[in-house]
C-alpha cells in the first residue's frame, strides 16, 4: 500500500517543494490550495504525475463539507 500525504498550501513556495519531495519519495500526494498567495505555476510540473492530485479550495471549507 502506497503512503499518502495531504499538503495544505500545496501551490505555495514551501508546499510545492514539499509535494515534489513526497512524490520523489513514492507518496501519493493531494495538494489543497486556494491560490490566494500560491500559484498554479508552482505545481504545473506535477500534472503528468499519476500520484498527484490538486484541489483548489480553502482547507477549512473542504473539511466542513464531509
Amino acid at each position: 500500500m502506497k503512503k499518502r500525504a495531504l499538503v495544505t498550501g500545496g501551490a505555495g513556495f514551501l508546499g510545492s517543494h514539499l509535494c515534489e519531495r513526497l512524490l520523489r519519495d513514492g507518496y501519493e500526494v493531494v495538494a489543497v490550495d486556494n491560490l490566494y498567495t500560491g500559484s498554479a505555476e508552482n505545481i504545473a510540473g506535477f500534472a503528468g504525475n499519476g500520484g498527484f492530485r490538486f484541489i483548489e479550495a480553502q482547507y477549512f471549507f473542504l473539511m466542513n463539507s464531509f
